[in-house]
């Protein structure tokens, strides 16, 4: 096959471990870069790839790995909450049904619990479903190793994560009702559709206006929703439906169309169990032109006060 076939073929794959992995766009392209690069580089030495699919999973994986540890090491300089760069996207029924958990916000934010290690190890087993000696060979353990690996992130994934099932349609209907009664400022409505130990989280990098922290309990996020959320169509700014990481949210837009914010809800259970906010521009370039929050306010106070 010619060497922009493979690429083509196998680019999607090698993007959805990195992805996974690190949970930032910006890094995951530029580690299917470098996995590209570096198969191009063994062609030209001449060294045999009996299976490239296989040769571009362990390299993605590794590179990530590595990626992972110095990411960690900004993110801990990193201004109010870190969340993942948001996918929007409107996959067909197919892909929903494989990204609606391991895409998803709210899984992504778990995976940040685990060692790089762990993460790669338990997401090549549970997620893609390498065997043992395989998901072994790539994280550079033996096969005991792996299991352990895998045997401890899967231990703290899911002492904090429910296992739930619930269609696409159920979800779109509950995100469509939330959403309306978010805009309405409909506490009471709000909060039937909160679970009881709802959490939201906020992203803005320091760079715009977000939440400083987590607010948990339907009623206080009920409250935050109710006061903010109805406020937006006075700033020109208009909620559009959106599948966020495979799972229902919104997208919100300036006067000029501009991308300012992302909103993916965790839906469990008939009721949102999370919901992640992302503001920060940088995490929203690769979705389009993007907006400034600040300039929206400003722009609002000026047509408020009667200024040109």
């Amino acid at each position: 096959m010619p060497p922009t076939e493979i690429y083509d073929e196998l680019r999607p794959w090698a993007f959805t471990i990195a992805y996974r992995m690190l949970g930032s766009v910006s890094e995951a392209e530029d580690v299917t870069q470098e996995t590209f690069l570096r198969m191009h580089q063994s062609a030209l030495r001449g060294e045999a790839i009996a299976s490239p699919r296989a040769y571009a999973a362990t390299l993605a994986t590794r590179l990530a790995i590595d990626q992972l540890r110095s990411a960690r090491v900004r993110r801990e300089r990193y201004v109010g909450e870190w969340l993942p760069e948001p996918l929007v996207t409107d996959p067909t029924p197919a892909e929903q049904a494989e990204t609606a958990d391991s895409l998803s916000l709210a899984f992504l934010v778990l995976l940040e619990s685990l060692s790089a290690q762990q993460r790669a190890a338990f997401l090549l087993r549970e997620v893609f479903d390498y065997p043992y000696p395989q998901v072994a060979e790539i994280v550079g353990a033996d096969v005991d190793g792996a299991r352990h690996l895998v045997a401890r992130a899967r231990e703290k994934i899911r002492a904090r994560r429910p296992r739930y099932h619930a269609s696409r349609r159920q979800r779109d209907e509950l995100a469509r009702r939330f959403l309306a009664a978010a805009q309405q400022g409909d506490l009471p409505a709000l909060e039937q559709l909160l679970a009881q130990d709802v959490a939201m989280h906020g992203d803005g990098g320091g760079k715009v206006p977000a939440l400083p922290r987590p607010v948990y309990g339907r009623t206080r996020v009920a409250r935050v929703l109710a006061t903010w959320l109805p406020r937006l169509p006075d700033l020109g700014v208009r909620l559009r439906p959106a599948s966020v990481n495979g799972q229902p949210g919104a997208a919100a837009y300036d006067p000029q169309d501009r991308l300012v914010g992302v909103i993916g809800l965790d839906i469990a259970n008939g009721r949102v169990r999370a919901i992640h906010s992302i503001a920060n521009p940088d995490k929203l370039r690769h979705l389009g032109p993007v907006g400034d929050p600040t300039t929206v306010v400003r722009a609002a106070r000026d047509r408020s006060k009667g200024q040109p």
